[in-house]
C-alpha cells in the first residue's frame, strides 16, 4: 500500500495537477491538506472517475483536509480532534484496509511568541491525547500531513537561519513533534534516509526551489506495528517543477507485507 501526503495549497487552483500525478503514480491513499474548499464544492465525482473514493472536511478560503482511497473502502470516518472545541478544518481520520489513517493540517503559529503559537502548542498537545487513544483502538495507524514542523537541522536548509527561536523550528514545537513520537510513531523518511537537504516545501519567493532553499515539514508516521512494513518513504519534488505548483511536494511511504 503506498500511502502519500500532500498539501495542495488550493484545490480549487491545483485540481488539474492533483488529476495528472494521481493518474501518472496511482498512490493506494492520499491525505490531502489546505483543500480551501466547502464540502459542497469537493470534487469527489471528478476524482471518482480516476478511481478514488474520498472523505473531507473543509471551509472556505483557509485549511481543508481530506482523504481518497483508489478502489478501496474508507471507513471509520472522524473529523476534528474529539473534545477539542474548533472551527479550523485541520483532521480528518479514517480506516483503509485495516490500516488507520489521521490526516493533520497542523496550525502555521505565525510567529513564536504570539497567540497562533500558544494555539498552535495547545493543539498539538490536543492532538497527542487523541493520538494516544487511537493508537490503543488502532495499533496499525499512519499519521500524515503538513506538520509545520521541521523535525531536526537535517530538515531546514539553515540551521542558522531556521533555529530554535524561529516558527517552524523551535524548541516548544520540535519538542511537541517528539512527544507524538514517543508514542510509538516514526518517521518513516528518516527509517531510510539520514541525508540532509531533502525538503518537501519551498517559498515561491526567491527562487528558493531552484535554489533548494526549503524544509521538510510534510511528513508520513508509522506506528510501532508497521514500522517493520515500511519498506520506502521519500518526496516526491516532480509536482513542484509543474506551473503554478503548490508550494509543497507529495510526500509518501509504501506499506509491504
Amino acid at each position: 500500500m503506498r500511502i502519500a501526503s500532500w498539501n495542495v495549497n488550493s484545490l480549487n487552483v491545483r485540481l488539474p495537477h492533483l488529476e495528472q500525478w494521481l493518474r501518472d503514480t496511482q498512490p493506494d491513499v492520499v491525505g490531502l491538506q489546505e483543500t480551501k474548499l466547502e464540502d459542497a464544492r469537493f470534487p469527489d465525482t471528478a476524482l471518482a472517475g480516476l478511481g478514488y473514493r474520498s472523505v473531507f472536511h473543509g471551509q472556505k478560503t483557509y485549511n481543508g483536509v481530506a482523504i481518497l482511497a483508489r478502489e478501496r473502502a474508507i471507513e471509520d470516518v472522524q473529523a476534528g480532534i474529539p473534545g477539542f472545541e474548533d472551527d479550523q478544518k485541520r483532521v480528518i481520520a479514517a480506516t483503509v484496509d485495516g490500516v488507520r489513517i489521521v490526516n493533520l493540517y497542523v496550525v502555521n503559529g505565525q510567529d513564536v511568541g504570539t497567540e497562533k503559537y500558544a494555539y498552535k502548542l495547545r493543539w498539538l498537545d490536543a492532538v497527542h491525547g487523541w493520538l494516544g487513544e487511537e493508537l490503543q483502538r488502532h495499533p496499525r495507524l499512519v499519521v500524515l500531513g503538513d506538520f509545520n514542523i521541521a523535525p531536526d537541522d537535517r530538515d531546514v536548509h539553515d540551521p542558522l537561519v531556521w533555529n530554535d527561536g524561529h516558527i517552524l523550528t523551535s524548541a516548544a514545537e520540535r519538542d511537541a513533534l517528539r512527544r507524538l513520537q514517543a508514542l510509538g510513531l516514526h518517521d518513516a523518511f528518516r527509517l531510510h534516509n539520514d541525508e540532509a537537504g531533502i525538503f518537501s516545501w519551498w517559498d515561491y519567493r526567491q527562487a528558493a526551489f531552484r535554489r533548494n532553499l526549503g524544509l521538510r515539514i510534510d511528513l508520513t508516521l508509522v506506528s510501532d506495528a508497521l514500522r517493520g512494513h515500511a519498506a520506502a518513504s521519500g518526496i516526491d519534488r516532480e509536482p513542484r517543477t509543474w506551473e503554478r505548483p503548490s508550494d509543497h511536494a507529495p510526500a509518501w511511504v509504501t506499506l509491504a507485507g
